[in-house]
């Protein structure tokens, strides 16, 4: 954990969140700043600040958790009209915050190309 890290107090519950997900492994709630009618965050408990962590580290398992659990909440909360999911790998990606987390967005028609 990093003391410093919103999500980390998120996930230590020093920060209350919306939660709709929590394992042992992975938090998902709402975001405080929505970009669509529905806006997930969905997150590992453990603090890493980019997906390619958990690839050099050899964790693939959480980085397929992470996958797995955004993917039903998305199929879940975007029902069958779609859904969005995106991960800023990088402050030149638009990061700001750094720990790892999928944005799950739905509720309305996304275009093409983003940002």
């Amino acid at each position: 954990m990093n003391d410093e890290c919103i999500f980390c107090k998120i996930v230590r519950k020093d920060v209350p969140a919306d939660e709709v997900f929590r394992d042992d492994d992975v938090l998902a709630f709402h975001d405080l700043n929505p970009q669509a009618p529905c806006h997930l965050l969905v997150i590992p408990t453990r603090h890493a600040a980019h997906l390619s962590d958990f690839v050099a580290s050899g964790d693939d398992r959480v980085a397929v958790r992470l996958m797995d659990i955004a993917s039903d909440l998305g199929t879940r909360f975007g029902e069958e009209k779609g859904y969005r999911i995106v991960v800023n790998e990088g402050a030149l990606a638009g990061q700001t915050v750094f720990h790892l987390h999928f944005h799950i967005l739905a509720g309305r028609r996304f275009s093409w190309p983003p940002g």
